[in-house]
């Protein structure tokens, strides 16, 4: 493929550029629909005239249906955008950010989305798209799947729709709530996915971090017991990857600990613990859910992360973590591949 695209850069170089361009268009359209052209014409970054010969070119061809709404893409125009997904990958380079990410964290799939969820949200809604893809191709009837919290993963559950071919899967939450927005809880965001799927779920109602002693008495309770039990034999994991201190932060973390945190050069977080830039662990918090040793076991590990600030916390996850897909976006992928 890579070859063809070469070839064809070098004999019709226009013609990839107005592919490029037309893509652009529908996939905006398809983004924010319904969507006038003024707004079409920021969101994608091109002119008002060239959008407006786009426009006239997709609604001419039946790919699009404008109204006193906006524009939105018509089924005709949804199945040509996704048979040029695939080939629009490889044109603007996004298979070889995958490769190259591939190679630097030592895993064995990357998927790559344009944009950077850093500046632009529908980069999160993207990611979520490619995890629901995914998940389609690996989820069997009656599996639990775990999930954490987090904007990103909340992204995930908002473009979660049915599997064809599973029924009946239950959704769990890896760990407890951390005292953010309820819609970014973990317990939110696995009610959300199990209506989307027509699954199950089961909720876990324990903070997140706890005292020694709160831990030690809530693993007693039979109903934690029974929640920690499906939690950890989940059959696959999605969850995100964190920077250090933001995280530390979102935990109202003491001074004494941020300060420890700092010294001893904390760049990532999952699961509750704390890494630095080789994929030490340097702190741990007590978290009643998945633990790092549970990771082995679990069929398949989905981590979900992007924007250009995540970089550095996603290299430092992969030196130690357990991952068999990463999917993240562009911008965070060329600040790791130029690190």
């Amino acid at each position: 493929m890579q070859s063809l695209i070469e070839l064809q850069k070098k004999i019709f170089p226009d013609l990839l550029e107005v592919m490029k361009q037309r893509y652009a268009v529908l996939h905006t359209i398809n983004l924010f629909q319904p969507i006038g052209r003024r707004s079409l014409s920021e969101r994608a970054k091109m002119t008002e005239r060239t959008v407006r010969g786009e426009v006239d070119f997709l609604q001419k061809h039946h790919m699009i249906d404008v109204s006193g709404k906006g524009m939105q893409i018509t089924e005709e125009g949804k199945g040509i955008l996704n048979q040029l997904a695939l080939f629009m990958r490889d044109v603007t380079g996004l298979s070889v950010l995958e490769t190259q990410l591939q190679e630097k964290l030592n895993i064995g799939q990357v998927i790559v989305v344009r944009g950077n969820s850093d500046n632009d949200d529908w980069v999160k809604q993207e990611m979520g798209k490619a995890a629901v893809a995914y998940l389609k191709t690996q989820v069997s009837t009656k599996q639990t799947i775990a999930v954490t919290g987090g904007s990103t993963m909340a992204a995930v559950a908002h473009v979660m729709s049915p599997f064809k071919n599973a029924n009946n899967c239950l959704f769990v939450p890896a760990r407890g709530g951390i005292g953010e927005k309820v819609e970014s809880q973990a317990n939110t965001i696995v009610a959300e996915m199990a209506k989307h799927t027509h699954g199950d779920y089961r909720m876990l109602y324990v903070p997140d971090p706890l005292s020694e002693q709160s831990y030690q008495t809530m693993l007693k309770e039979p109903s934690i017991q029974e929640i920690t039990e499906l939690i950890r034999s989940a059959d696959i994991i999605l969850h995100g990857i964190g920077d250090a201190l933001t995280m530390a932060n979102r935990r109202k973390t003491n001074d004494k600990v941020i300060h420890q945190l700092e010294q001893d050069e904390a760049v990532s977080e999952a699961f509750g613990y704390y890494f630095n830039s080789f994929g030490d662990v340097v702190h741990k918090v007590r978290t009643i859910g998945i633990q790092l040793e549970d990771l082995k076991s679990v069929n398949k590990v989905v981590a979900i992360a992007g924007g250009n600030s995540k970089a550095r916390a996603i290299s430092s996850y992969f030196n130690q973590g357990e991952a068999d897909l990463l999917i993240t976006d562009e911008g965070a992928a060329e600040a790791i591949i130029n690190e």
